[in-house]
C-alpha cells in the first residue's frame, strides 16, 4: 500500500478563516406545523324572540277617489264653440288623426294617455285645497299601475266599453317594454293591463274627447269642474300653508 505525504509549499499564503456561532435560541417545535385547536365547548344558543311587524293596509284606489267633499262642485256653462258636454274645454287640442292605430304604435298612445290620466287625477284632488304633500300622496296612490289595474278590472265587469275599445285594450296590453323597477314590483301582468288602460285613454284623446270624459267619469274621476265655480266655492276659505 502506498503512503501519500503532503508538504506545504514554502510560497503558500496563509488564509484566515472566520466562523460564527448561532447564538439565537430556536424553538423546540416547528412553527409552520398545523396547530391543534382546543375544542370549543358546546354553547346553548337561545333563539331570539319573534318580532311581529305591523301589517300595512293601504286604502284601495276606490276609497282614495272618494276622499272629496260630498257636495260636488257645479260646473259653469260658458257660451263658446269650444265646448263639449256643455262644459268649457280644458284639454289641449289633440292632433287631427282619423286612424291613430295606423299612425302611432300602442306605446305612443300609452305615453300620451299616461299624461292625460295624471291630469285627471290632479284635477280630481284639486278641491278642497291641500298641502303639496297631501296632493302628491293622493295623486301617486291613483296613478300607480296597481291602482290603474284595479280600475280597469272593475271597468271590464260591465258592458261600458265598446268592442272597438276592448280591442284597443288588447292591443295596448301587448306593449313590449323594458324591465323597470315598477314592472318588477307590480309584476308583468299588472303592468301590462295598466299600460293598456293608458293606451285606451290616449286613443280616445285623439279620436273622441267626449267619450274620454265619460270613461274617466266611469272610473271615478270628477269631470267638468270649472275653475270659475271652484274659485267661488273657495272664496273665504283659508289657504293651506
Amino acid at each position: 500500500m502506498a503512503i501519500l505525504t503532503w508538504t506545504p509549499s514554502p510560497t503558500a499564503v496563509p488564509v484566515a478563516v472566520s466562523a460564527s456561532w448561532d447564538t439565537q435560541q430556536r424553538p423546540s417545535y416547528n412553527p409552520n406545523a398545523p396547530r391543534k385547536l382546543k375544542p370549543i365547548p358546546n354553547l346553548e344558543v337561545k333563539p331570539s324572540p319573534a318580532i311581529t311587524l305591523p301589517t300595512r293596509t293601504d286604502p284601495s284606489v276606490f276609497d282614495i277617489l272618494k276622499q272629496r267633499p260630498t257636495r260636488e262642485v257645479t260646473p259653469v256653462k260658458v257660451d263658446s264653440d269650444e265646448t263639449y258636454l256643455g262644459y268649457e274645454r280644458w284639454l289641449p287640442a289633440a292632433p287631427k288623426v282619423e286612424k291613430p292605430r295606423s299612425v302611432f304604435n300602442a306605446a305612443t298612445l300609452a305615453y300620451i294617455g299616461d299624461c292625460i290620466y295624471e291630469l285627471y287625477a290632479r284635477r280630481h284632488f284639486l278641491y278642497p285645497p291641500l298641502s303639496i304633500e297631501d296632493y302628491n300622496d293622493r295623486v301617486t296612490s291613483v296613478v300607480r299601475c296597481e291602482a290603474q289595474d284595479a280600475l280597469l278590472l272593475d271597468l271590464l265587469n260591465d258592458s261600458f266599453l265598446s268592442n272597438t275599445e276592448r280591442d284597443v285594450l288588447r292591443w295596448g296590453k301587448n306593449i313590449n317594454s323594458a324591465k323597470t323597477k315598477t314592472k318588477k314590483r307590480a309584476g308583468a301582468a299588472v303592468y301590462n293591463r295598466a299600460s293598456s288602460l293608458e293606451t285606451l285613454i290616449g286613443y280616445l284623446y285623439l279620436t273622441n274627447v267626449n267619450r274620454l270624459e265619460k270613461l274617466m267619469q266611469r272610473l271615478g274621476f270628477s269631470t267638468g269642474a270649472s275653475a270659475e265655480m271652484m274659485l267661488k266655492e273657495m272664496n273665504g276659505a283659508k289657504p293651506v300653508q
